[in-house]
């Protein structure tokens, strides 16, 4: 059953990455690329975690996927935020 959820979870992922390219493609942003690739990194977490059967505590290094998404969606706000200086 763990499975079937982190495969639900990875297609979710996936989803939202092909959305926020979507609105990148409008846009031009890359806030949206940040976001996309992030999510896209989400995805690969829950792969792994379903293809490495990680009920066992020795696959914790899988986790750090985890933080490379929330980093890269962290420096994404960043990079939105940031002021343009002239």
């Amino acid at each position: 059953m763990g499975q079937f959820l982190w495969g639900a979870l990875a297609m979710a992922c996936l989803t939202a990455a092909l959305l926020f390219l979507r609105f990148w493609r409008l846009t031009r942003d890359r806030l949206f690329v940040y976001f996309s690739v992030g999510f896209c990194v989400f995805a690969l977490n829950w792969i792994a975690l379903a293809v490495l059967n990680s009920a066992i505590e020795s696959h914790h290094y899988i986790f750090l996927l985890r933080l490379v998404a929330f980093l890269l969606i962290i420096a994404g706000i960043v990079d939105k935020n940031r002021g343009r200086r002239a």
